[in-house]
């Protein structure tokens, strides 16, 4: 058998490409922030993570360049060995402060963040549970750890401790949970979940990819509930709203040396270059000298969705910039999609394994420098298409 016989016979990229329908690798000429430019056309972005504008920022822009003069364009290795600056220690000393808690360590990639943390932590004897709505690189981390890996349903707090019930009282427990749900755009429910960890004796992880910069005035979703002291692992990225490359976990001091130490993910990989590092620190500077971008980006996320419920759109539990317009089969999904994008919106279509078969979307987002005019006009469009199609 041929290893690569697999790909010769993989053609559903090829099909989509001949259809007119394939989403996907769209090489951008321009991006200003808020507009795109694609083969010589302008489209709004309401696809990106980029919720608080900040990569055009000029503070940020101009911290990368100083970056970029005084240390080159790499480190050339590991923070493990020759590749920590002073800089990448700043910058988890001000992340630190900035959630709430004693210690954090920067890694390359959020994704990286992830599989490090969690896999260094979940041992033979232990168990890592998971909302089953949460993010790849969650999953990805529990399966690279030798822990064992289970599951609950959405949000939904009794079904946790049904699975907590069957943890044996030996075993390590930790429970890990996306603080904003990337697709839908809800909320975790951070006191009921903390609740039902502290009974069952369970360490309680959030993921707040998506809610730092947009939740708990930019401090993230434990803060938004209080709860910065009682989460024990606050984790995010560098990619959203910090307008950047790479992430960071945030914990005891303990747990953090141990994750520095143990993390292959952090130990076998080259280390943040300085640009993405300056720019990640400047954009936190910026973040706490511009509150009110988060007032903004919140202002454009409630315009939209209650612009888009009006029109009729079912847009699911979303309470954030993230919001979907539910469609539910793939065939209708591209095809919104791809009349969005000929008339000037660029949004994500999502289907089945990235969301539940039946809740198929087009996944919106939005910043905090997008303008009225231009949110009016998505609408417009939006509601146009959605008429053609049916969805409203």
């Amino acid at each position: 058998m041929d290893i690569f016989r697999k790909c010769f016979e993989y053609t559903t990229a090829k099909e989509a490409i001949a259809a007119g329908y394939y989403p996907y690798f769209i090489p951008l000429a321009e991006s200003e922030g808020t507009e795109v430019v694609y083969q010589g056309r302008r489209l709004v972005m309401c696809g990106s993570n980029n919720y608080l504008g900040l990569t055009n920022h000029p503070k940020v822009i101009e911290a990368a360049q100083d970056a970029l003069a005084r240390f080159g364009t790499s480190c050339t290795g590991s923070r493990f060995l020759n590749g920590t600056l002073e800089m990448h220690e700043q910058l988890e000393r001000e992340l630190a402060r900035y959630v709430g808690k004693p210690a954090a360590l920067v890694f390359s990639t959020g994704m990286q963040t992830n599989l490090g943390t969690i896999s260094s932590l979940a041992t033979r004897a232990d168990v890592v549970i998971l909302d089953r709505e949460d993010h790849a690189s969650i999953v990805d981390g529990a399966r690279l750890g030798y822990g064992r890996m289970l599951r609950y349903r959405h949000n939904n707090v009794d079904d946790l401790e049904r699975v907590l019930r069957r943890v044996p009282e030996n075993a390590g427990r930790l429970v890990i949970v996306d603080g904003v749900f990337s697709m839908e755009g809800d909320l975790a429910d951070l006191p009921a979940l903390l609740e039902v960890c502290r009974t069952y004796g369970a360490r309680f992880m959030v993921d707040d990819a998506h809610g730092i910069g947009v939740t708990g005035r930019g401090r993230g979703t434990a803060a938004h509930f209080g709860l910065a002291d009682e989460v024990d692992l606050i984790m995010s990225t560098f990619s959203k709203s910090l307008a950047s490359l790479g992430g960071f976990v945030a914990g005891d001091e303990d747990v953090i040396s141990y994750i520095k130490h143990h993390a292959r993910a952090l130990i076998f990989s080259a280390s943040p270059t300085p640009a993405n590092t300056a720019s990640a620190l400047a954009a936190l500077h910026v973040l706490e000298e511009e509150p009110e971008l988060v007032d903004r980006v919140i202002a454009n996320g409630d315009y939209m969705r209650t612009g888009l419920r009006e029109l009729g759109f079912n847009i699911g539990n979303s309470v954030t910039p993230i919001v979907p317009i539910l469609v539910g089969d793939d065939q209708t999904t591209f095809a919104a999609w791809r009349m969005l994008f000929d008339n000037g919106v660029f949004v994500n279509p999502v289907i089945s394994p990235a969301v539940s078969p039946g809740r198929q979307m087009l996944r919106t987002s939005y910043m905090a420098t997008h303008t009225t005019e231009q949110l009016d006009r998505v609408l417009d469009i939006t509601g146009r298409i959605g008429k053609k199609l049916g969805l409203i």
